[in-house]
């Protein structure tokens, strides 16, 4: 079932990102124009493709979807952008992926809705221009970094997505719970938002396997001590840590003393990829205030330390 809300009403947290797309909204309906470009960004799990689908829903135009990795050659964009009809959004997700051929051609779509397309090839190679409708084009990245300057500079709205809070993560799972049929404490609920780490996507995830582990064991209501047991069971700690991130701090803290230790061969010693830890596992631990990072590499903080004596 799609927990997604349907509309900017039901969708609870990042209160000042959906107030000011309230207004931008407003306004290019009001005036009859297709909204600016919109970039979202933050991190995996927040709502931004989300974002983009209540976007086209409160325009109430046409919405056409697309990811970075999967536009290889412009033609790739051209068949999209050219079906496009007025007004209409185009949701890119992982934006910051895409080729920079393919790129090139997005910079005269966005900022004067046309593409030149190259029929033929040698002696006989023409370019012919193709206008196209005015659209609306929503991007989402996770690494803003990783974007070029020129792409950049093109959306006229950016929007920053940020962690939720715990107790906008427990009216989420109340109204998740709600849409899957089941019964639940409050108090259960909010020890699901607690490890949640700040991110719908994860909290939904753990509902729906505490909800299995209830339904095995025959238990109807989701209460605190079913809740604790089933989290126990999944490896999700009281900080939101899951095995993996305990396997980190563990080889950080056992085989390199702490560190500091270069991201290569910490991802060595794990055997897991670099970008995998920089990009999923770090995140969190940083924001948790369990390592940092250094101009010499990774290091262990002293409540990184004290998290992993508590596991006995």
């Amino acid at each position: 079932m799609d927990l997604r809300p349907s509309s900017l009403d039901e969708f609870v947290g990042q209160r000042e990102v959906v107030s000011n797309l309230r207004v931008f909204i407003k306004a290019a309906r009001e005036r009859g124009e297709a909204l600016e470009h919109v970039l979202l960004v933050g991190p995996p799990g927040l709502g931004k493709t989300t974002l983009a689908f209540l976007i086209a829903k409160e325009m109430e135009v046409e919405l056409k979807t697309s990811s970075g990795p999967s536009l290889e050659r412009p033609a790739d964009l051209a068949g999209i952008l050219t079906s496009l009809p007025e007004g209409g959004v185009f949701f890119i997700d992982e934006i910051h992926r895409i080729p920079r051929p393919v790129e090139e051609y997005l910079y005269t779509a966005m900022e004067d809705f046309y593409i030149d397309v190259v029929i033929d090839k040698g002696a006989g190679a023409r370019t012919v221009r193709l206008p196209l409708a005015r659209f609306t084009l929503v991007g989402a990245t996770t690494r803003m970094g990783l974007l070029t300057k020129p792409l950049r500079s093109r959306f006229g709205i950016v929007l920053r997505l940020d962690y939720y809070t715990v107790e906008d993560l427990a009216l989420i799972l109340k109204r998740s719970a709600q849409l899957l049929g089941v019964k639940a404490h409050d108090e259960a609920l909010m020890e699901v938002a607690k490890r949640s780490r700040g991110t719908p996507r994860i909290a939904n995830n753990l509902l729906r396997r505490v909800r299995d582990f209830a339904q095995a064991e025959g238990e109807r209501i989701l209460s605190p001590k079913v809740v604790l047991n089933a989290l126990e069971r999944l490896g999700v700690d009281e900080l939101g840590l899951n095995t993996d991130d305990l396997r980190y701090l563990k080889a950080l803290y056992e085989k390199f003393r702490g560190g500091p230790v270069g991201l290569k061969t910490l991802a060595a010693a794990l055997s897991e990829d670099e970008g995998t830890l920089q990009e999923v596992v770090e995140p969190y631990l940083l924001r948790m205030g369990l390592i940092e990072r250094t101009p010499r590499g990774r290091v262990i903080t002293l409540r990184g330390i004290e998290h992993l004596k508590g596991k006995g």
